[in-house]
């Protein structure tokens, strides 16, 4: 859709976009960015910013733009990455929060939960987190920050009493990891799994299948920072 809306602003002219990464289906973002290549430079960035919104479609919104030289390569360029999970547990939600929000109807230890997340910080063997890891893979990731909270930023009437986020910070993460870490999480909560369980699946070589990929809708790309 951003494609189609940049060919109709630009009237035909010659562009290429770079995103900085891609999500799954049904996950949403409060922060994206990408790269425009043009054959020509933009006149007025303010101008061209609010035709760009007026005819994006509505769930999508453009909120700033600068330039950047030759040599930035929005992929290749190192970036930190939060992504937010957002989930309750216990009741079914109303309907309404289906699209962000992850319901499960199992009782869920958020103390124990909590502990595991803590487990995750640091830099640590992630081949258990990866959908269909490879021989070749790097797997020792850093992660610079993994929390589990309350939810006080996501409010609306029609959403539970309590709700609650996981919060995880990186420089890179692999296919489905933060909902395969979301996934040990809550198997952790319904007592399926131990602490000791989480320990063992992170220590280098380790080869313990974590196979619960938990949804993609409560998912969110929370912010894309550029270093």
């Amino acid at each position: 859709m951003v494609d189609r809306t940049l060919n109709y602003i630009l009237e035909g002219k010659r562009f290429k976009s770079l995103s900085s990464g891609r999500t799954d289906a049904m996950v949403s973002a409060e922060c994206a960015a990408f790269e425009l290549f043009l054959s020509e430079p933009i006149d007025d960035e303010i101008a061209f910013l609010q035709l760009f919104n007026y005819n994006l479609p509505q769930d999508i919104r453009a909120l700033s733009i600068r330039e950047v030289d030759a040599k930035f390569n929005i992929i290749q360029n190192s970036k930190i990455k939060e992504y937010l999970y957002l989930f309750t547990y216990g009741e079914k939600c109303h309907p309404f929060c289906a699209p962000i929000m992850t319901t499960i109807l199992d009782d869920l230890d958020i103390e124990l939960m909590q502990q595991g997340a803590k487990l995750f910080c640091g830099k640590n063997y992630l081949w258990s987190y990866c959908y269909k890891p490879t021989e070749s893979g790097i797997y020792t990731r850093n992660i610079l920050q993994c929390e589990l909270i309350e939810n006080d930023i996501y409010t609306a009437n029609y959403f539970p009493e309590k709700s609650y986020i996981l919060r995880v910070k990186g420089k890179g993460f692999m296919r489905n990891q933060i909902r395969l870490m979301m996934g040990t999480l809550i198997d952790l909560g319904k007592h399926k799994l131990t602490l000791q369980d989480v320990k063992d699946s992170l220590v280098p070589e380790s080869r313990i299948k974590m196979d619960y990929i938990a949804p993609a809708s409560g998912l969110i790309l929370n912010s894309v920072e550029f270093e």
